[in-house]
C-alpha cells in the first residue's frame, strides 16, 4: 500500500497534541473548503485533510498509525508481520491507508489484539463556515439559513463532502471578522456521541453609506464650500433613522464629528459611536452665476491655503 504522512498533511509535528491537530485542521479546512476555496484541487485536498484529521484524533487509530513507522509520502510499503498480527492478521494488499483505518473503527479482526470491543461514543466533527451579514442584521440580530458542504464519513468510513442546511441565530452586536461558536451544529455524533460544533466567521456585506471598525461606524459626509465656511445643520443617516447634525463655521475636509451611541450595539449594553468624516465638495459644473461669484471671492479674499508652505 502507499504511505500517507498524515502529520505532514496537517503540517504538525508527530508529537502534536489533539488541540494542535484540531487547530491545524480548522485552518486547512477553511483554506480548502469546496464552497470558498479557489485553490486547484481544493476538494481532493479537503478530503485528504479530513482523512488525516479523522485518523490522528482517534487515539486507537493514531497509535496504530504511529506503529507503521516513518515513510515517505506515496512510498509503497507493507506493514510488519507483528503489526498485521496485532491489528487483524489480514492481507494488507487489498487496502489503502484510508480504507484500512476506517475499518479499524469497527475493529480489524474484531478489534485490537483480536479482542472484541464495544463501540465507543464519539463526538461529531466540527464544521467551519463563513456568513455574510448586513450591518442592519449585525445591529438587530438575524436568523440565517446556511448550506454547508460538510466533511463526513460514508458507510465504509471514507471521507466525503455532503450538503447540510443549518439555521442559526446571529446575535446583535457581532463585528466584522468575529468568530462565533455555535454548539451542536456540526457533524452528527457516532454511537450516541454529541454533535460537533459550527465555527462561524462573520463577514459584513458592503454598505452603501457606512464602514465599520469594531463597534464604531464611519460615514463620509459631503458638504459644500459655503457650508464649511459659514457652518450649517444637516440630516445624516444612522442605522436607526436620520438625525440632525450641526456643523460649526470653519469646517474642513477630514474633520471627524462624533455622534455617541449611534454605532453597532455592544454585547450586553451600550453601543459604539458614529463618526461623520467631512468632505468639502466643489460643484463639478458650476453655473455661470456660481462661477462669477467664485471669481468675485477670488478677488476679494486674502485667504491663502498654502501660506504654511512659504515659511
Amino acid at each position: 500500500m502507499k504511505y500517507k504522512d498524515y502529520y505532514a498533511i496537517l503540517g504538525v509535528d508527530r508529537g502534536a497534541d489533539e488541540e494542535a491537530i484540531k487547530k491545524a485542521y480548522r485552518k486547512l479546512a477553511r483554506k480548502y473548503h469546496p464552497d470558498v476555496s479557489k485553490e486547484k484541487g481544493a476538494e481532493d485536498k479537503f478530503k485528504e485533510v479530513a482523512e488525516a484529521y479523522q485518523t490522528l484524533t482517534d487515539k486507537e487509530k493514531r497509535a496504530a498509525y504511529d506503529q507503521l513507522g516513518r515513510h515517505r509520502s506515496g512510498e509503497e510499503f507493507r506493514p510488519s508481520r507483528d503489526w498485521e498480527t496485532r491489528f487483524g492478521g489480514i492481507d494488507m494488499e487489498d487496502f489503502d491507508l484510508s480504507d484500512l483505518f476506517s475499518r479499524m473503527g469497527g475493529g480489524l479482526g474484531g478489534g485490537f489484539g483480536g479482542r472484541s470491543r464495544g463501540k465507543q461514543a464519539r463526538a461529531g466533527q466540527d464544521y467551519e463556515a463563513r456568513a455574510q451579514v448586513s450591518l442592519e442584521d449585525a445591529a438587530h440580530g438575524a436568523e440565517l439559513s446556511l448550506n454547508l458542504a460538510a466533511p463526513e464519513r460514508d458507510v465504509h468510513g471514507l471521507p466525503r463532502s455532503v450538503g447540510k442546511q443549518v439555521r442559526i441565530r446571529v446575535p446583535k452586536g457581532v463585528t466584522d471578522g468575529q468568530r462565533l461558536r455555535v454548539p451542536g451544529k456540526g457533524g452528527t455524533g457516532m454511537n450516541g456521541g454529541p454533535a460537533g460544533d459550527l465555527y462561524l466567521d462573520i463577514e459584513f456585506k458592503p454598505h452603501r453609506w457606512f464602514k465599520s471598525a469594531g463597534h464604531d461606524l464611519y460615514l463620509e459626509l459631503p458638504i459644500a464650500p459655503w457650508e464649511a465656511v459659514l457652518g450649517t445643520e444637516v440630516h445624516v443617516p444612522t442605522l436607526d433613522g436620520k438625525l440632525s447634525l450641526k456643523i460649526k463655521p470653519g469646517a474642513r475636509t477630514g474633520q471627524k464629528l462624533r455622534i455617541p451611541g449611534k454605532g453597532l450595539p455592544r454585547p450586553g449594553s451600550g453601543a459604539g459611536d458614529l463618526y461623520c468624516v467631512l468632505q468639502v465638495i466643489t460643484p463639478e459644473q458650476p453655473s455661470t452665476r456660481e462661477r462669477s461669484l467664485y471669481e468675485d471671492l477670488k478677488r476679494e479674499s486674502n485667504f491663502d491655503p498654502r501660506a504654511h508652505l512659504k515659511e
